[in-house]
């Protein structure tokens, strides 16, 4: 993401936990900050994309009178995937501190987001959310304005909800179909022309097929999400039945030692449920 804007020509200074993971941005031409303090203090709109809320707050310094300091004067992008109420808790304590505060979660995977292909959810003030609605599409093909926070974050939440059912569902297709012999190439075919194919079908149904589950979107991290998606749920009272069932086989994926395969891996779970085939005996049939 931070490659395609600054292949885009804009002035970028980033940070990494992890230094070395800054060395293509350094020589495709950013400025390497040696602390987020730094970054904040060389650039106006700071986007954030980080694995969590305490990675969040840990770089925010959020609680202590350093938070203030970084964030005033200054437009936080919270890009990550957190709860929507952890979001709108920072919004206001961003906006306490004399800053602005956008959401722009992204939808898409790591193709996606090496194309410069992914779509951004946008919520927040309309003077910060039009200020940074500009930087965002070198790394996005659509942006769009959801409303006040935390709407970008809920509607992150129901883009990955019908993800990972999405995901979860075309792998039992699979596996049904391996289980009663169809042809893989014949099915595939099939899928790829009617009217459910999409750029996500292809793409899994292809790795199902092949038994390629390098990660795109990893089981561990698609876990997480799930479990975002079911607290929202369960705070607002809103019913879950096809979550809760996919929230149950990526824990069990997980347990199988796939944390780090693509959620493509989900079939795991669903084989390791499917009873052997019967055993056939010596002069049946």
């Amino acid at each position: 993401m931070a490659l395609n804007l600054v292949r885009a020509g804009t002035p970028l200074v980033v940070w990494n936990r992890s230094p070395e993971r800054c060395d293509a941005l350094r020589t495709a031409g950013a400025k390497v900050a040696a602390s987020p303090a730094e970054v904040f203090e060389r650039a106006r709109v700071v986007m954030l994309m980080l694995a969590d809320e305490a990675a969040t707050d840990a770089v925010l310094e959020r609680g202590t009178p350093r938070f203030a300091e970084k964030v005033a004067g200054h437009v936080v992008v919270h890009m990550g995937t957190t709860a929507p109420g952890y979001s709108a808790e920072l919004e206001t304590d961003v906006r306490d501190a004399g800053g602005a505060y956008v959401e722009a979660p992204v939808s898409g995977s790591r193709g996606p987001a090496e194309a410069g292909q992914l779509v951004a959810m946008l919520a927040g003030e309309p003077q910060a959310v039009e200020e940074v609605r500009p930087l965002l599409r070198p790394m996005c093909h659509e942006t769009v304005v959801c409303g006040a926070v935390p709407s970008a974050a809920l509607t992150k939440l129901a883009v990955n909800l019908f993800l990972i059912t999405m995901v979860s569902g075309l792998a039992e297709a699979v596996h049904f179909a391996n289980r009663h012999d169809l042809d893989p190439e014949v099915f595939l075919h099939v899928l790829d022309s009617g009217p459910m194919a999409s750029a996500v079908s292809r793409t899994k149904a292809a790795k199902l097929a092949g038994r390629d589950f390098s990660p795109q979107a990893a089981i561990a991290d698609v876990l997480k999400n799930n479990r975002l998606i079911a607290e929202a749920a369960r705070r607002s009272g809103t019913a879950s039945p096809l979550l809760d069932v996919c929230l149950a086989l990526f824990g069990e994926t997980l347990a199988l030692g796939h944390a780090e395969s693509d959620m493509a891996a989900v079939i795991h779970a669903i084989e390791a449920r499917t009873s052997p085939p019967p055993r056939q005996e010596p002069g049946d049939g």
